[in-house]
């Protein structure tokens, strides 16, 4: 009857040993263990993309109102980026 008494105390010693020894790791996981930080998506702005496609070149004008983008066309007109996007690309009517 004593082997009997003994055998839950051993394992109740050994689930507490195992516990205690999960928390005295400290709790900072290892560089190799720490997710990476999440990378901002670079997606492209499409006014720009569609003046490069042209033959454009952009270049910032910076105004009362703040900064704005310019797309220098192959004939030297300056127009503004999304002006010329827009102008080229119309919005879907409903």
């Amino acid at each position: 009857m004593e082997t009997c008494a003994v055998r839950p105390a051993i394992y109740v010693f050994a689930s507490s040993a195992l516990l205690l020894s999960a928390c005295a790791s400290g709790g900072n996981p290892s560089p190799a263990q720490t997710p990476a930080a999440p990378q901002p998506v670079k997606i492209a702005n499409p006014a720009s993309v569609f003046c490069i496609q042209q033959g454009g070149k952009l270049r910032m004008e910076k105004t009362p109102q703040g900064e704005r983008m310019l797309c220098i066309l192959p004939d030297g007109r300056e127009v503004d980026e999304w002006d010329f996007f827009r102008q080229h690309h119309p919005a879907p009517k409903p």
